[in-house]
């Protein structure tokens, strides 16, 4: 490729920069394509292209944008990282956890990125809580034909006002800013109206119709389990014994804050011990499904670099 085209790039990534930093998301978006046009072989020019789309919520260039930087650079950790909330914001909360996870294991083995740890953990049990949810729909519904069928009346409904919405954008009658917010009032009218209406049917059927979570203090922040015999680090962290020793053994620092971290300084965390194990027992009928069907990390991985 000409030096030319690759400078003429650059320039039009830096206009493109300006113009995110100053919240035109779609005037950053149209710089990033011109840039691409003139350097497609660049993978950061599609991860910046699809930062500014994921700012629009243009969830389906987001997942384009995402899987051509893959395929240049394989070992994309940002663009597993925007791939995941793309796919998490369409409900595919299965492929998000597969690209949540991917984003982590390249971050937390990243001498340069590991600053991203936290944020992209915090994501991968967004993404589980979210799969489990599905399954946790699926199987309430199963319990009732009632609920399922009012349910998907919400369900329709909150459809047909979001495709409304994105008419009255198309035709200018209301601008993107407007229009974003008006589906975020009806998204948290949507859960509202959901929750109200399970906890209706789990008031009438307590046993069968309760809602079943896991929190989030009993996961382990490196496997994303429950944990069985936690310990807790020096900065009040903690993670299940066996996995946090094995990375050790690799590297002696803290698997999200990369602070100096030995073995001899771990110590039990009997009140969470105790807790996990009461958990455990309570819901021993369950609590194992939410492993049920999960891809082993090296699987995942050979799936991943075929994109």
């Amino acid at each position: 490729m000409p030096a030319g085209n690759e400078w003429e790039a650059d320039k039009l990534k830096s206009q493109g920069n300006v113009r995110f930093r100053e919240g035109d998301y779609d005037g950053a978006e149209g710089y990033y394509s011109q840039a691409i046009v003139k350097n497609p072989n660049n993978p950061l020019l599609f991860t910046n292209r699809a930062n500014a789309r994921m700012k629009q919520e243009k969830w389906e260039g987001v997942i384009d944008d995402c899987i051509r930087s893959i395929e240049i650079l394989k070992e994309n950790m940002k663009a597993f990282w925007f791939l995941a909330q793309a796919q998490l914001a369409i409900n595919h909360p299965n492929e998000a956890l597969s690209s949540a996870l991917t984003a982590y294991d390249l971050c937390t083995t990243s001498p340069t990125q590991t600053k991203d740890a936290a944020t992209i953990s915090a994501l991968v049990l967004k993404c589980k809580k979210a799969k489990w949810d599905i399954r946790e729909r699926e199987r309430i519904r199963r319990r009732g034909d009632l609920l399922a069928e009012l349910e998907q009346h919400l369900e329709d409904a909150h459809k047909r006002e979001l495709f409304s919405i994105d008419e009255r954008i198309a035709s200018s009658e209301i601008g993107k800013v407007e229009g974003t917010e008006e589906k975020q009032e009806l998204k948290q009218e949507y859960e509202k109206k959901i929750q109200e209406l399970r906890t209706a049917f789990a008031i009438s059927d307590p046993e069968n119709m309760q809602k079943r979570e896991v929190p989030d203090y009993l996961i382990d922040g490196i496997t994303f389990e429950i944990m069985h015999d936690p310990v807790v680090t020096k900065n009040g962290r903690s993670y299940e014994r066996a996995t946090l020793i094995e990375h050790l053994k690799r590297s002696a620092t803290d698997p999200l804050t990369r602070e100096p971290l030995s073995i001899k300084e771990l110590r039990p965390n009997i009140h969470l011990k105790e807790a996990c194990e009461e958990f455990l027992k309570a819901n021993s009928g369950w609590v194992y499904d939410c492993a049920e069907g999960e891809v082993d990390r090296d699987t995942r991985w050979a799936h991943l670099c075929s994109l």
